[in-house]
C-alpha cells in the first residue's frame, strides 16, 4: 500500500476505532460515560444516539489527528523510545506536564465551550473507562495512558454535547411554528 496523508472519513473512524482497541478501550465504553454525562439532564437519552455520536467524532480529522498522535506518544513511551527527561515525566503523568490535557479541551472544544466543560468534568471524575486508563498508566507497570486516557475523556465530552444538541434539535422541531429548512451539514 503506498503511503498515504490523506483518508476519507471512513478510513479515519476505521484507523481510530482499531487503535482505541489497542489501547484497551471500545467505542461503546466511551458512548457509556456520554450516556451517563446526559441522563443527569434527560431521560430520553438513547445508547444508540451515544453510539453514533462516538463514532462521528471519531471520524473526524482532527480527532483522527490527535488520537494517532497521543496514542503514538503513549506507545512510544511505553517501549521507553522516548529520551529522558520527557519519558520518567510522560511514563508517571505528571500532573504539571499538561499538554494532554490541552489535547483532550481541543478535540472536545470541536463542540464549543459546553464541550470544554463537559471534559473539564470527566477530567476531574474520571468516569468508567477513563478511570481505567488512569490507574493502568499510573500503577508503575509498562502501560503509559499520559495522553489515552484525556483523549478517550475528551471524546466521550464531544459526543455528550453531540448528544445534547440532537436532544435540543429535537425538541426545537416540535414546536408547531418550525418550518424546516434543508442544511449542506449535520451535528
Amino acid at each position: 500500500m503506498k503511503n498515504r496523508a490523506l483518508f476519507s472519513r471512513d478510513e479515519m473512524l476505521d484507523m481510530n476505532v482499531k487503535t482505541l482497541k489497542e489501547r484497551g478501550v471500545s467505542v461503546e465504553e466511551i458512548a457509556e460515560i456520554a450516556h451517563m454525562q446526559q441522563s443527569k439532564w434527560s431521560d430520553d437519552i438513547s445508547m444508540r444516539d451515544c453510539v453514533d455520536s462516538v463514532e462521528k467524532i471519531l471520524s473526524l480529522r482532527d480527532t483522527f489527528h490527535l488520537l494517532q498522535l497521543g496514542a503514538e506518544i503513549d506507545r512510544l513511551t511505553e517501549e521507553n523510545l522516548i529520551r529522558e527527561p520527557l519519558r520518567e515525566i510522560l511514563h508517571k503523568d505528571l500532573g504539571m506536564f499538561g499538554i494532554d490535557e490541552l489535547f483532550g479541551l481541543e478535540l472536545a472544544g470541536l463542540y464549543g465551550t459546553i464541550g470544554k466543560t463537559n471534559f473539564g468534568d470527566i477530567d476531574v471524575n474520571k468516569p468508567l473507562v477513563v478511570a481505567k486508563l488512569n490507574s493502568d498508566g499510573k500503577s508503575g507497570k509498562d502501560k503509559c495512558h499520559t495522553f489515552m486516557d484525556d483523549i478517550v475523556g475528551a471524546i466521550a465530552a464531544a459526543a455528550s454535547t453531540r448528544v445534547a444538541q440532537i436532544t435540543n434539535e429535537r425538541e426545537a422541531r416540535k414546536d408547531p411554528t418550525y418550518e424546516e429548512i434543508k442544511l449542506d451539514f449535520d451535528l
